[in-house]
């Protein structure tokens, strides 16, 4: 298949077409973050409904993408990316017209069909498409961008909101979309596979789609049931159960979806297992870091926001030349030293206790979160790089939705278990704390039981004014001790991911 250079005019409409729908993506899942209070209030939606709004897309995502990167090789990559867009175009446009939270989170998932055609797409169709040697290039500009943009959306989402305009979080994607696949259509060409069997694999496909859900949607009701309530385990185990069936069908058929050669790669085991550790590490971390900024800190949801501009700034200064220095002399220094230099950010965010408020910013946070930014900063574009050129172009949609899939369950493992733990953390914490306090037996079962809420936890109504005071900064100083070992275990799984590119990282292997 005929590749082209990235400063060729072919090039160039590559990236242009495939960054504009990452960002449409991208822009759509931070804004309705931002936008969640003015569209509870609007559609009348419960705290179950609202959870749905947010995670039936996710729960779609994380099924269908392998689904998705391997129909892309199989029947175009173009073809499967603008069908992708199309779809997300009309869940997007159904989704600003919903009249119910039911009727949202049903077109939420329609959106979610479409991203688990098109996010791999992406990917897909720079590799496919770009000279091998300004791979990592190509996708150190692709990160830098759509990072760019992705930080744009909550700043987005809070005009909209406050203007009352929440539904134009849905409606913007429809005039993005359609210039994407405008352009697609004009000036982009078909990226097609020849090689190999390119039948479809239907159980292949129908054991991944049930298997991948059973084990997000398990993950994704953990923190609200708790691990011993069947529907988690019960869900978790099956998914489980279904994914091994799947390997096991896979290694013996003619046509696999996944080849099961492609895990006795190194490279392609190994990045895998860095992107699950370190994107697992940085969800659970940015989650927490909001939480605490926010609800104990004091800042508002601008400040947070804005506190994370160095992150986005390096991201946009390094990521293009990460990828350009990674496909000149190799990624393994990359991978090893980037994971851990997040780590290192992380860990100094959680030495961080209570400050004086946003006007502190600068000797508290603003270090943890410049080097959070230079670790992902010198890793994103490497390591993308790498999973894809660790595999033959024919099976790049591929290797792109296993990768992206990984990243997936990765986030929503970590906002899953973590969540439990930091309310174990913050109840261990509180239940000390109280000990010494004059309060009787029913009163402390009380309080202790706000810790559920973590940093919206508040003071039980029972509590007289002279405690009242006292049981606020137990919450304060429980959650603070919670957000710090949450943040250490956050550094631990970036560390690990450095582990993982230093044992699986070698010399390029010959491509599966």
């Amino acid at each position: 298949m005929t590749t082209v250079a990235l400063h060729s005019s072919a090039g160039k409409w590559v990236m242009v077409t495939t960054i504009l729908a990452s960002a449409m993506a991208f822009i759509d899942g931070t804004a309705l973050n931002v936008v969640l209070p003015a569209l509870q209030q609007s559609l009348k939606a419960s705290a179950a409904e609202l959870f749905w709004v947010l995670n039936a897309y996710m729960l779609m995502l994380a099924s269908l993408i392998l689904i998705g990167g391997s129909l892309g090789d199989r029947l175009g990559r173009k073809k499967v990316f603008m069908a992708g867009i199309f779809v997300f175009i009309l869940g997007s446009t159904a989704c600003g017209f919903a009249g119910s939270a039911t009727m949202l989170i049903v077109f939420r998932m329609i959106q979610g069909i479409g991203g688990a055609l098109m996010i791999p797409g992406s990917l897909s169709l720079i590799t496919s498409s770009i000279n091998e040697n300004e791979r990592g290039k190509a996708i150190g500009t692709w990160s830098a961008v759509t990072t760019l943009v992705t930080m744009g959306g909550p700043v987005l989402g809070g005009a909209l909101a406050d203007a009352g305009l929440w539904r134009y979080i849905f409606f913007i994607n429809v005039p993005i979309g359609i210039v994407a696949l405008v352009f697609l259509a004009w000036k982009v060409n078909e990226s097609r596979e020849t090689e190999g069997d390119q039948r479809l694999d239907f159980p292949g496909a129908v054991l991944t789609a049930a298997g991948l859900a059973l084990l997000t949607f398990g993950f994704l009701r953990m923190p609200s049931l708790g691990f011993g309530n069947p529907q988690v385990y019960g869900t978790i185990a099956g998914g489980i159960l279904l994914l091994v069936i799947f390997m096991v069908v896979e290694n013996k058929s003619r046509h696999p979806m996944l080849p099961v050669r492609l895990f006795k790669n190194l490279t392609f085991t190994g990045t895998n297992l860095l992107t699950f550790f370190l994107y697992a590490g940085l969800g659970a971390g940015m989650l927490f870091l909001s939480l605490d900024m926010v609800q104990v800190q004091g800042y508002s949801q601008l400040q947070s926001g804005l506190t994370f501009l160095p992150f986005t700034v390096l991201m946009i200064l390094i990521a293009r030349f990460a990828g350009s220095m990674a496909d000149k002399y190799g990624p393994r220094l990359f991978l090893v030293a980037g994971p851990c230099i997040a780590g290192v950010g992380l860990l100094l965010l959680s030495f961080v206790k209570q400050t004086r408020g946003a006007e502190a910013y600068w000797t508290t946070f603003f270090p943890g979160i410049v080097g959070l930014g230079l670790g992902m900063s010198f890793t994103v574009a490497p390591l993308t790089a790498t999973v894809m050129g660790s595999v033959s172009d024919h099976l790049s949609g591929t290797a792109s939705g296993v990768n992206n899939a990984v990243t997936r369950i990765a986030g929503v493992f970590a906002n899953a278990i973590f969540g439990a733990l930091a309310v174990l953390f913050f109840s261990g914490a509180v239940q000390r704390e109280i000990r010494v306090l004059p309060l009787n037996a029913s009163q402390k079962e009380a309080v202790v039981a706000q810790t559920v809420n973590l940093g919206n936890a508040t003071v039980p109504a029972d509590i007289d004014s002279i405690h009242h005071h006292m049981i606020r900064k137990v919450y304060k100083d429980g959650f603070i001790t919670a957000y710090g070992r949450i943040m250490q275990l956050s550094a631990g799984l970036a560390f690990l991911g450095g582990l993982m590119g230093f044992l699986f990282i070698r010399k390029p292997p010959a491509k599966e």
